[in-house]
């Protein structure tokens, strides 16, 4: 899918629901600049970018440039921002009435803000996948199946696709003789890892994460953090997490939100974790306050 696709235009589909069914296909690559690497290609800047809910000011002028084809991980404190900012890239704050946002969301060039940007369309490139798991009451087929037939990309051989994504979600060996049972007979974690298959079928270019193991086991965990780090081989992930040491295993960049909105500090993981500049966002990492 091109950028010009994601201009207003009438929808393949009239489900408007932020459903985790977004897809891609050839996007046109833009030229790097300055001694920016092609590994570091610029695929979301925020600029300017405030956010309220009514008068409450949720998102503060946040300034940030999110590679392509790595892991971002957004981390602070309760209420600091960090799923309002996730929420902003695919416009799922258009479903709550009292947002409002100022400033721009560029998604490969274009501002996601745009009048003439159809926002169904952008959430075809930039899928989501939610804290708890919410697979539909359906077969495991028809549930990966199913951003395919939203799309209209079920023409040829869907099983197929169906197997590549489970098998993308470390999930088809698990379950490769079960295709046609409910997803919702799944574990939890491998619920997770459904709806995770679900939103990559369609090749979409981001994965949003909003928590997406804060309500698994340990052994499930480690399972959806392997799989982050696999498919950021192919998608450029942005993952909220309130576990640092989760942020800190996973992720190339990490964004440290404090209170009111703020964007403090947002560098390679390594440096935030072990040499940060801001002195509040040391106080956070190491638990003095948070």
């Amino acid at each position: 899918m091109s950028n010009e696709q994601l201009l207003s235009s009438e929808s393949e589909s009239s489900d408007d629901q932020p459903a985790p069914v977004s897809g891609a296909d050839g996007l046109t690559d833009s030229t790097d600049t300055g001694e920016q690497s092609t590994t570091e290609r610029t695929l979301l800047e925020a600029r300017d970018l405030s956010v309220y809910y009514g008068e409450e000011q949720a998102l503060d002028s946040v300034d940030i440039e999110i590679p392509e084809q790595q892991v971002t991980a957004v981390i602070g404190p309760s209420g600091c921002g960090k799923s309002t900012f996730l929420r902003s890239i695919n416009r799922m704050n258009d479903l709550v009435d009292a947002a409002h946002v100022d400033g721009e969301l560029v998604f490969d060039g274009t501002n996601v803000y745009a009048d003439d940007v159809d926002p169904v369309a952008l959430r075809r490139q930039i899928g989501m996948v939610f804290q708890s798991p919410n697979p539909f009451p359906k077969s495991i087929r028809d549930n990966v199946a199913y951003g395919l037939r939203v799309q209209g990309k079920d023409d040829g051989d869907v099983d197929e696709k169906v197997r590549t994504a489970l098998e993308q979600a470390a999930l088809l060996e698990e379950v490769e003789d079960q295709l046609d049972s409910s997803g919702l007979d799944l574990s939890g974690g491998q619920q997770q890892r459904l709806c995770i298959a679900r939103a990559i079928a369609p090749d979409p270019d981001v994965i949003l994460m909003d928590e997406p193991a804060s309500a698994l086991d340990p052994v499930a965990t480690s399972k959806i953090e392997d799989l982050i780090e696999e498919l950021a081989e192919e998608y450029t992930v942005v993952i909220v997490t309130h576990n640092m040491q989760q942020a800190a295993r996973i992720s190339d960049k990490t964004a440290v939100f404090l209170t009111g909105g703020e964007l403090v500090e947002f560098d390679d993981t390594d440096k935030i974790f072990e040499n940060p500049e801001h002195d509040r966002v040391e106080d956070y990492i190491t638990g003095k306050f948070g």
